[in-house]
């Protein structure tokens, strides 16, 4: 009975470590836009729930505002571009030293973006 309760410990702080890696914070944004463009920036993260966080980039003069969460070892965002008008969407890998690295695409885009973000 004690190695079941020892094995479910185990599985349930392991399920929840990429989380814990991840953190709030601000991260230094390089990247490149569908259409070839480069861009750099900031990303603020805030941890608003034990998967989730809110997003805010700051790309120049636009600020964008979403929401993210992570999944294993995967960070899901959800964001609007164009005044809030164009549905987007980023999946990125966690790396071991904090670093956000992935693909975002808007909604009906043939091409994607790919952005690094790194944590300050």
């Amino acid at each position: 009975m004690t190695r079941i309760f020892l094995a479910a410990g185990l599985a349930l702080s392991l399920a929840a470590a990429p989380a814990q890696a991840q953190r709030s914070g601000t991260y230094d944004v390089t990247g490149t836009n569908p259409d070839g463009t480069q861009y750099t920036g900031t990303l603020v993260l805030e941890q608003i729930g034990l998967l989730s966080f809110r997003l805010q980039w700051t790309i120049g003069p636009d600020v964008i505002e979403g929401v993210g969460m992570v999944s294993g070892l995967s960070f899901a965002t959800a964001f609007s571009l164009g005044g809030g008008n164009t549905p987007s969407m980023g999946v990125y890998e966690l790396r071991p030293n904090g670093q956000l690295v992935g693909q975002w695409t808007t909604i009906g885009a043939f091409a994607a973006g790919q952005e690094t973000a790194t944590p300050r």
